[in-house]
């Protein structure tokens, strides 16, 4: 049985960044086009042995600058609305966080400055669906407005910006 990957909360410390050397940004980038390519065939790619591909990925992974999931379509599953929610708010910002992240619907909570004090993104089955999570999240205290961006059309979307 597997562990699900960690979630960062917003209450979480940062950790100091880690500096990766050339072999671990490589070992990253292989892994980015492909999650499931084995130590052996990266260990080519890098020039190391399955054993020290396999000991750097777990390094990686425990140092947690990176992690291994598998990621999904929402259209394909039946999530054909997605939305970005900006959020005014009043009182200490990590508590508000923390009740949003706590919304299965919402799946990135992060606190910003300009416009708006919080953003959450959000995966709905529908526009009625997204006006349910949008009660659930008018429903806490603290919260004072909300903008709803809706998605038209994703042009983009990579994670392959970690070893710049």
């Amino acid at each position: 049985m597997t562990t699900p990957p960690k979630v960062r909360r917003a209450s979480e410390a940062r950790p100091a960044p880690v500096v990766l050397d050339d072999i671990s940004k490589l070992i990253i980038e292989q892994l980015q086009g492909d999650g499931r390519m084995p130590y052996a065939s990266i260990g080519k790619a890098v020039g190391l042995s399955e054993a020290a591909v396999r000991q750097r990925v777990q390094r990686l992974q425990d140092a947690g600058v990176m992690q291994i999931v598998a990621v999904t379509d929402p259209l394909t599953l039946g999530f054909p609305r997605q939305a970005m929610i900006g959020i005014n708010c009043e009182g200490d910002l990590d508590t508000i966080a923390d009740e949003l992240a706590a919304i299965e619907e919402i799946d990135y909570v992060v606190l910003t400055a300009g416009s708006f004090d919080v953003i959450v993104e959000v995966v709905c089955e529908g526009d009625r669906h997204l006006l349910e999570i949008l009660g659930k999240i008018r429903a806490i205290p603290a919260v004072r407005a909300t903008e709803s961006f809706v998605y038209l059309k994703l042009k983009k979307q990579t994670y392959s910006w970690g070893t710049r």
